[in-house]
């Protein structure tokens, strides 16, 4: 055989190789990981529809009960949760015992305590489906509509790191007043027949408050995890400023994911690969605002990141923010299993998984058609993104394989 022949031939092997790693089907270990995602990905599709209405088919144990039993150190949620629907359904009609000021954040948030105990977060709709929110990423109100869509994407995604979220309608009048606390109660007020109220949290005011159409409000309610679970805050090592003509460090130096990696807890464990997911999360749903985040506590870095607070999402389908993804092209790595999820989700796979699951919510339709649309263009963004680190570095240096086992206590 000639040079140029056996050259080529050559090529077209470690091309054939290259391929093969990509995809996880080079040798038996790479097979089995992606047989393994298959059959995840075909049992998320079969559970994504959920049945409105859905009650427990047992009372040996509360909604709040079983959902609490799901939580374990890497997920807020297990693969198999055939009793979601109840739980949500639960959450999105029980009684209102209880109604209080969110003291944290800057948004306009309450924190309602359900029959049976179960704390929840409150947030109220302040825009309509179809308003688009201009300037910044990270601008504007909270969107509660926002919140319950990235539940449900956490859940395609096969992360189950998000925190249950449903829309529910509230009457302010007959439901909410008669179980607030003073404190929420003097923050009650009328803007012609509309009932509105306006909290407490460091934007809020009492000349901007959030309004029902009459007593009727729409809002999200996120459910509380449980105390036995509790949270450690963390400044997020992409995290942005906020400062006008202020650049953070990740914004002009080039090698800063190799100094991440010397810093606990991003040296060992899960984390830094969190951090990677949630990137392609937040660049997926334009949350640009993620300048902290949470962890269980006293976790050593083995725990996951949590997926919570996703409200700043969804704001402008047209604007595609690909600082987000920060943590992605600088340090060039990314979860197998996190790859073979996203090719799976191609070619419109994403968004018609995302109105699947959607259509069981109570404020349905949740997401106008541009912002459905937009996850799939930026899917692409994305997958665009690891090839090129895949190009550049190999797919062995880029693809790592970090399965953790979700063991509950």
């Amino acid at each position: 055989m000639k040079l140029k022949q056996r050259m080529l031939v050559l090529c077209a092997v470690l091309l054939i190789v290259g391929l093969a790693k990509i995809f996880l089907l080079d040798g038996s270990e790479g097979s089995a990981a992606s047989r393994r995602d298959l059959r995840a990905f075909r049992k998320m599709e079969a559970g994504l529809s959920l049945s409105r209405g859905a009650r427990l088919a047992h009372t040996l144990q509360s909604p709040w009960e079983i959902a609490s039993l799901w939580v374990g150190p890497r997920e807020v949620y297990p693969e198999d949760t055939p009793e979601l629907a109840a739980v949500l359904t639960a959450l999105s009609t029980t009684r209102i015992l209880r109604a209080d000021v969110g003291y944290m954040g800057t948004q306009l948030k309450a924190m309602l305590v359900l029959d049976g105990g179960q704390k929840v977060v409150f947030k109220p709709k302040r825009y309509s489906r179809d308003y688009v929110v201009e300037g910044e990423p990270y601008a504007g109100y909270d969107r509660h509509n926002a919140e319950v869509a990235a539940f449900h994407l956490d859940r395609i995604l096969g992360f189950r790191r998000a925190p249950l979220v449903v829309g529910r309608y509230i009457n302010l009048r007959t439901e909410l007043k008669p179980a607030s606390t003073d404190q929420l109660l003097k923050t009650f007020l009328t803007k012609g027949n509309n009932t509105c109220f306006y909290g407490k949290c460091f934007y809020c005011r009492e000349s901007d408050p959030a309004c029902a159409e009459g007593d009727m409000m729409e809002g999200s309610l996120t459910m509380w995890l449980p105390d036995v679970w509790p949270l450690q805050k963390h400044k997020h090592p992409w995290g942005r400023t906020y400062r006008e003509g202020k650049l953070a460090r990740w914004e002009y130096d080039e090698g800063y994911c190799e100094a991440v990696k010397k810093m606990p807890p991003y040296d060992a464990g899960p984390r830094l690969l969190d951090i990677i997911d949630t990137a392609i999360f937040d660049y997926l749903i334009g949350n640009a605002d993620r300048h902290h985040y949470e962890s269980f506590q006293d976790d050593g870095g083995a725990s996951m990141l949590i997926i919570i607070d996703n409200a700043k999402s969804f704001g402008n389908a047209a604007m595609d923010e690909r600082s987000i993804l920060a943590p992605l092209y600088q340090c060039c790595m990314i979860r197998v299993s996190t790859w073979n999820r996203l090719n799976l989700l191609q070619g419109g796979a994403l968004s018609s998984a995302l109105q699947r699951a959607l259509a069981f919510d109570p404020i349905q339709p949740v997401l106008a058609s541009p912002h459905l649309a937009a996850l799939d263009r930026r899917l692409t963004v994305v997958m665009a993104t690891v090839k090129q680190c895949m190009e550049a570095l190999g797919p062995d240096n880029m693809l790592i394989e970090d399965r953790m086992n979700p063991t509950h206590p």
